[in-house]
């Protein structure tokens, strides 16, 4: 389990360090926000990622990808978390490209994977449904119809369902659960944009009805080793993003308190607080290695990827929560205030904590897994 970069690894993260502080900075999200975007993502920056490889980053060469694994998509989440880049990265290169590298046909493959590594196309999956993570408790049923199948149910937290061409549903079969490919615009597709209080965006999605043919199923009537996979990605990639920003709001809050002066000096010569930065610091090296062993892990087809990730999933949470909130608390009460950053910093925290599963859940999983 690989835990240092090789070097094309090292010339990847360089070079999306200078491209994301360049085309996707924090600014960048403030103008977003602060125009109410309709879509919550520049769509022009999307097409620039796509022409540097980053949106094929985990397709094959032979559907138009980089193949450079997810260890590598780690480094690209990591850069998009020090700058709280909005972008369809995981939604559809990563959790879309998953299900259909994973599940889907052929003919589906081909289809779909060269559109996502150009950056034609915006796929987003559908797949919790209450207000925390559950994909054991997925509801949205597919019943057969026809030549093809009936879909009902209600999704939430859909990352970029409202902007994406095309939607893929997690659904019970008979057989189990499986992938469909729907188009948004379909009759009984109700789809309601959720603006986040990180200012990225979501949606909640509702099915009554809707009618879909025998080609939308992605794969077989029973992809739960698929969704086993997605869902280590995804947690995987999220937790390397929460290392970004966990990372960044703590190179901020030490830069600030080497500035911020009281009775004189400034605070950071102060012995408590530099107990607080070296605890946090010695932590976030310890999430380094959780998201490089889990990712790499991923890579390499180890049976117990999905553990993995699922633990690095859970460190991350709460060490980036940690950062953010002792960064608010160093910076003192402007902290709280819209004109710095670090509250920006709390709030994707909080959101990416949730996502996938928060570290609550992942413990949980562990201890079940373990018969703990």
């Amino acid at each position: 389990m690989a835990l240092v970069l090789n070097e094309d690894e090292v010339m990847l993260r360089d070079t999306a360090e200078g491209f994301f502080a360049t085309k996707a900075p924090i600014k960048a999200l403030r103008t977003l926000r602060d125009t109410n975007d309709e879509t919550g993502f520049d769509r022009t920056l999307w097409s620039e990622m796509a022409d540097m490889g980053f949106a094929g980053i985990a397709i094959g060469e032979d559907h138009g990808g980089v193949d450079m694994g997810f260890q590598a998509a780690g480094l690209l989440a990591e850069q998009m978390g020090r700058n709280l880049t909005a972008s369809p990265f995981l939604s559809t290169a990563i959790l879309a490209a998953t299900v259909l590298r994973e599940a889907g046909s052929d003919d589906q493959k081909n289809t779909w994977l060269p559109k996502i590594a150009a950056g034609e196309t915006i796929m987003a999956v559908a797949l919790d449904e209450g207000p925390k993570h559950n994909p054991a408790g997925i509801e949205t049923t597919a019943v057969k119809s026809g030549n093809g199948f009936k879909l009902n149910g209600s999704k939430a937290m859909v990352i970029d369902g409202h902007a994406a061409d095309t939607l893929i549903v997690a659904a019970k079969t008979n057989d189990g659960l499986a992938f469909f490919l729907v188009d948004p615009k379909a009759k009984g597709v109700a789809i309601e944009r959720t603006i986040m209080v990180d200012a990225h965006n979501a949606a909640r999605i509702d099915l009554d009805d809707v009618e879909v043919d025998g080609d939308a199923l992605i794969g077989e009537t029973n992809s739960e080793d698929a969704l086993r996979k997605v869902l280590a990605a995804g947690r995987g990639v999220v937790a390397a993003e929460l290392l970004g920003a966990g990372g960044e709001a703590f190179r901020t809050t030490v830069e600030y308190i080497k500035e911020r002066k009281q009775f004189g000096v400034p605070v950071g010569s102060f012995q408590a607080l530099q107990h607080r930065s070296s605890h946090l610091y010695t932590e976030l090296e310890i999430s380094r290695s959780a998201v490089l062993g889990a990712l790499s892990a991923l890579d390499a087809g180890d049976p117990k990827a999905d553990r993995y990730c699922s633990m690095a999933k859970s460190k991350l949470g709460d060490v980036a929560k940690l950062a953010a909130l002792e960064g608010v608390q160093m910076f003192g009460g402007v902290g709280m205030t819209d004109e710095y950053d670090i509250g920006l910093f709390l709030k994707r925290v909080r959101v990416l904590q949730e996502l996938l599963g928060d570290a609550a859940y992942h413990q949980n999983e562990h201890a079940k897994a373990n018969k703990f």
